[in-house]
This record gives C-alpha cells, structure tokens and sequence, in this order.
C-alpha cells in the first residue's frame, strides 16, 4: 500500500471542501492506497481561528507530506496547497 498525500482546499466553503477530501480520501482507500489527508483531522483540534495553530497544522501537513509515497492534487491550489505542491518537487 502507498501512502498517498491529499492536496486540495480547505479554506473557502469549509464545510464542502471538507466533504470533497473525505471523498478523495474514500476513493484512495478503496483503490487499495492508503490516504494522508490532514486537513480533515488536524482541524478536529486545532482552531483554524488561531495563526499560530494554522502554522503548526502547515508544519505538521508538511511533516507527513515527507513520508508519503505521493501526492494527488484535487482543485484549485490555495496558498497552503501551493506550499505543500513546492515541497512534494523538491522531495
């Protein structure tokens, strides 16, 4: 099983973005890879109100972004994905 990085937007209309990488997330899974999609779990607790939290939640993405096998990419990319994208070419 590859361990498959999930790019897309959380920002924005959260509630549907969030709807959409559980989806992406689904679809990995039962592709037989296994889905590495931090935003859907790291804003279970940390506030997405709070910058320094949002940093620590980017430095954590970017921490397991390094351990992954690949990255698919869904959407528009955000500043955040834009981050995440740079460092997957640089892997």
């Amino acid at each position: 099983m590859k361990k498959i990085f999930v790019c897309s937007p959380y920002r924005g209309n959260v509630k549907e973005n969030i709807k959409k990488a559980k989806q992406y997330s689904r679809d990995i899974a039962l592709n037989g890879d296994i889905p590495i999609t931090p935003h859907i779990y790291f804003t279970q607790f940390l506030d997405d109100n709070n910058p320094k939290e949002v940093k620590l939640g980017m430095k954590m993405a970017k921490e397991l972004l390094k351990m992954c096998d690949d990255i698919k990419i869904f959407g528009i990319p955000t500043k955040g994905m834009e981050e995440e994208i740079k460092l997957w070419k640089k892997i």
